[in-house]
């Protein structure tokens, strides 16, 4: 289960740009990550060259201070505001976002 002060550590790398790094030291061996509903790809390794791959497809990328987290039990979401730039220059935010529950909750007694 992580810690508090885990996941600080892990948001601080990232705010600091240390993206495959970050991967590197909290991901374990067998992690997956998965972009909306393409299928989830795994392995740490995998990932570190995906990573690697995004960030030379781009002039630059770059995370916001201020990222804010949910922690419980062994769950953590965070809330990131990434910058990206294309080659071109050209800048580009998410026009959609995605919400992922359980729709059981929503049931009314």
């Amino acid at each position: 289960m992580p810690s508090r002060e885990r996941v600080l550590a892990f948001v601080a790398m990232v705010e600091q740009g240390k993206y495959v790094e970050a991967i590197e030291a909290f991901y374990t061996p067998d992690a997956t990550m998965q972009e909306n509903n393409d299928p989830p790809r795994g392995g740490r390794e995998v990932l570190v060259a995906g990573e690697r791959k995004v960030l030379a497809a781009h002039k630059s990328v770059r995370t916001e201070p201020g990222s804010s987290f949910l922690l419980e039990g062994d769950r953590v979401v965070i809330h990131w505001h990434f910058k990206f730039v294309r080659p071109d220059g050209k800048r580009f935010r998410i026009s959609e976002e995605r919400f992922f529950y359980d729709p059981g909750q929503r049931r009314l007694p």
